[in-house]
């Protein structure tokens, strides 16, 4: 075959692989490269056509079946809103008890490689730079970096028991969010100083809020973060003062981009990913504001189960599934009675993308399979410097001298 053919047969596989809608560089990276006029092994166009096909038609199946799925999640979902709008009982069939259908179960495939979920990899998360330089650039801000680890802590532990949260919650969250021993910096993949390591997304620090967490929560509470601080900064000295104030302004301007969008949360998710939202999220790196910022993530969790009626204390495991699911996703999963813990899929209390991408939650993949591993994560995590250290510091502040919030 001429190096004229191999460029024709290889143009047409590749408009093949166009209207099939598969990814070409799956496919092309299999075709061998044209080794001269002599030597050269020939494209089977009729295989490549058929490796198309059936790639095609299971993935055709797959989202058939996923997305009805996931669409009766959603429609379950809502049926019991309403039904505890209305007073009315849960029951067993108003959960979805199948488990959601894995693409792995419609075919084996001769490549185990899913482009559709590898695509994902190559996309850029933004890290500390980034956050740091977004808010030098947008707000001329530099966080108020703590001297040591420990200033933050006892920062976040007076915030956090004012908050009204207790030092279980409060150390066993920060054990099973942040590994038992990282740092306020500390960003979702990279916990551990391995080689190749990356940011797997935005989440930051103890309770490892999303930039879209940070936007929210100064969206709703900005005026009461800034009470905070001006309460602090009436106990400091003159520089430190002013300081505190210029940093109060900062806020102000964050919170009123932070209001320019409607009150929701897709709203929210779309401001987090432009500068102003990134340069927001860097104020978890601020020794005044981080802490309260990660803190208020887990009050508001508290206060929106007792606002929902739910007065019974959480434990660290579930104030965990509030965190990590979001407030109505997490208080549905507390509120399922313990009898039935053991047959609801944890699926019902995820959105799709979230679950297929939570391997703790696919494999303990019942609410009291989850519970229990993540339980038995903060049971190994709290023995690590880290929790120990915040666990110390938590007792001081157990009565503030005046409460925050």
């Amino acid at each position: 075959m001429s190096c004229h053919s191999v460029r024709i047969a290889l143009g047409c596989v590749i408009a093949a692989l166009a209207l099939s809608q598969a990814p070409a560089a799956e496919f092309i990276g299999k075709i061998p490269a044209a080794a001269g006029v002599a030597g050269t092994t020939q494209v089977s166009l009729a295989d490549a056509r058929l490796q198309i096909a059936k790639r095609t038609r299971v993935r055709r199946h797959f989202e058939r079946d996923a997305s009805a799925y996931w669409h009766s999640i959603t429609e379950m979902r809502r049926v019991r809103a309403t039904k505890r709008r209305n007073n009315d009982a849960i029951l067993i069939t108003d959960y979805v008890l199948t488990q959601p259908p894995l693409y792995e179960n419609f075919a084996s495939l001769d490549d185990p490689d899913d482009p559709d979920i590898t695509a994902s990899s190559s996309i850029s998360i933004p890290v500390a730079l980034d956050f740091l330089k977004s808010a030098a650039a947008h707000f001329d801000f530099a966080p108020l970096r703590p001297l040591h680890e420990t200033h933050y802590k006892q920062t976040y532990a007076k915030i956090a028991a004012a908050g009204g949260l207790s030092q279980q919650q409060a150390v066993r969250v920060y054990a099973f969010e942040s590994g038992g021993n990282a740092t306020y910096e500390v960003q979702a993949g990279l916990e551990y100083p391995v080689p190749g390591a990356r940011a797997i997304s935005t989440a930051l620090g103890y309770n490892q809020l999303l930039a879209a967490n940070s936007v929210e929560l100064l969206a709703h509470q900005g005026e009461r973060i800034i009470e905070i601080l001006a309460r602090k900064s009436m106990e400091l000295p003159e520089e430190a003062r002013l300081s505190m104030e210029s940093k109060i302004g900062v806020l102000k301007r964050m919170m009123a981009f932070a209001r320019s969008v409607p009150d929701e949360w897709s709203d929210h998710v779309r401001l987090a990913t432009t500068e102003k939202g990134l340069a927001i999220h860097a104020m978890n790196f601020d020794v005044d504001v981080g802490p309260v910022l990660q803190t208020f993530k887990l009050a508001n969790s508290l206060n929106y189960a007792r606002r929902k009626g739910y007065n019974d204390a959480l434990s660290a495991a579930e104030l965990e599934m509030m965190n990590l699911t979001g407030d109505g996703n997490g208080l549905d999963m507390v509120m399922i009675p313990a009898s039935l813990r053991e047959r609801v899929p944890t699926a019902n209390f995820f959105q799709r993308g979230g679950y297929e991408r939570n391997t703790i939650a696919v494999r303990n993949n019942v609410v009291a399979k989850l519970l229990a591993a993540t339980d038995a994560k903060m049971d190994e995590e709290i023995k690590l410097q880290g929790a120990s250290d915040l666990a110390w510091y938590f007792p001081i502040s157990l009565i503030p001298s005046q409460p925050y919030y």
